[in-house]
């Protein structure tokens, strides 16, 4: 019997031996989280027998636990690397028709072929979807959520609205020699029109966008036709001037502020545009900030809301596991936040290589959620979590589990001993 007992010991410290090896091979594996094995004792003791004289029958080996703590966050360059601060686990899926979700903590991740968030194994990393301009979460379930996709398209173009202008126009101005505002089509028939310099004060211009993110010039003249008043004429492009609306009047009061904000609409159909776009419609504001002083012209504010189209230039992961695209016009695209998951029970979670798991009974349900919220942890974009194994702590232990092994191995040939003189008495 004492052979066996000893022989459990055996088994035991090797077991000891493997997890602890083990732990130290994946020393540097991402997101890898350490093991420890647990021993109980062994009785053998019948139903109504007493167990005051029992010595036990050894060990044996109870769980292989993991220890899910928090591993230390090494920072890299690369905005697709991905570590989570607290709980939670990211969900992938393993192709694309998969109905499979493996979880891991490993975010080592980078781009495939066709644009989709892969990580070293090729799976796909799973997002909520949300709304592509607010980033509103649109569902927290893991059956509606998709694999994230970078667009390999341009970013949409935005036709302009608004016309946003403020100015200062030299109140020492005169009438211009040529009135009325005049321009003529210059050769005649050739379609380009131009302006009289003399018939005008001041102009200047800003570039708008139709539907398509075709760029147009728009050009505003400003008339002093009175004191105290001024006419802004417009002209689209080398088209027609004020053939899309105005002219506009605008007043100033005593003190050289204009007495009234202003806003006038322009409208361009289409056939003008010529481009297949549609119809510009968008509208010019002088704001009160507009002034009239004794100064130079001069523009406070030139701007317009349209946008070209634009191609991909970065892309950006928040705390919150937001992921926003954006484009070299200045536009940005929200295309999905990153599922958190986590369970009642980690430890339940069934190991399948390459530090990830899969859902188990014993697991629980998986638990969805957004980073920042709940017990959820935050996710840190650019950085990559260590394993948990303290390498100091696994070579202590693999002197400990080496000595509970030589020492096993000694009772057995303590054993081994009094079985041979026993076998000898003659």
């Amino acid at each position: 019997m004492s052979f066996n007992t000893s022989l459990t010991g055996l088994n035991s410290a090797s077991k000891d031996l493997s997890v602890t090896s083990n732990n130290i091979a994946n020393a540097n594996s991402t997101g890898f989280k350490k093991s420890r094995s647990e021993f109980g004792d062994i009785y053998a003791v019948s139903a109504f027998g007493a167990s005051k004289t029992a010595t036990g029958q050894g060990t044996a080996t109870q769980i292989v636990r993991q220890v899910f703590g928090q591993g230390t966050l090494n920072f890299t360059d690369n905005t697709l690397d991905l570590a989570i601060s607290g709980q939670g686990f990211f969900a992938f899926q393993p192709n694309l028709t998969s109905t499979e979700i493996v979880y891991t903590r490993a975010g080592a991740l980078g781009v495939n072929k066709d644009g989709f968030v892969v990580n070293s194994s090729g799976q796909y990393l799973k997002v909520l979807p949300v709304d592509p301009q607010t980033g509103a979460v649109q569902s927290t379930s893991l059956a509606t959520s998709i694999p994230l996709q970078l667009p390999a398209g341009a970013g949409q173009p935005v036709p302009t609205s608004n016309v946003n202008a403020s100015f200062n126009l030299p109140a020492t101005a005169t009438t211009p020699a040529t009135t009325p505002f005049g321009y003529a089509e210059t050769p005649v028939g050739s379609g380009t029109w131009k302006a009289d310099p003399t018939s005008y004060n001041q102009a200047t211009s800003v570039q708008i966008f139709d539907s398509l993110g075709n760029a147009h010039l728009l050009t505003m003249y400003f008339v002093k036709t009175n004191n105290n008043e001024w006419e802004v004429h417009t002209q689209l492009d080398a088209q027609e001037p004020d053939k899309h609306g105005g002219p506009q009047t605008i007043t100033f009061g005593t003190d050289g502020k204009i007495t009234a904000a202003s806003s006038f609409q322009l409208t361009v159909p289409d056939t003008d545009l010529n481009n297949g776009a549609a119809t510009l419609n968008f509208n010019v504001n002088i704001p009160a900030t507009a002034t009239q002083y004794n100064s130079p012209f001069q523009i406070y504010d030139l701007n317009q809301d349209g946008q070209a189209p634009g191609r991909l230039s970065g892309l950006s992961i928040g705390e919150d596991g937001l992921v926003r695209a954006t484009y070299t016009n200045g536009s940005t695209m929200n295309l999905g936040k990153i599922a958190l998951v986590d369970f009642k029970n980690p430890n339940g979670l069934k190991q399948i290589g390459n530090n990830s798991w899969i859902e188990t009974v014993d697991s629980g349900t998986p638990l969805v959620g957004e980073a920042g919220t709940g017990s959820f942890g935050k996710i840190q974009s650019g950085a990559l979590e260590a394993s948990t194994v303290d390498l100091t702590a696994e070579l202590v232990n693999l002197i400990v589990a080496q000595r509970n092994f030589q020492a096993n191995a000694k009772a057995i040939e303590a054993n081994k001993a009094l079985s041979d003189t026993i076998i000898n008495i003659r």
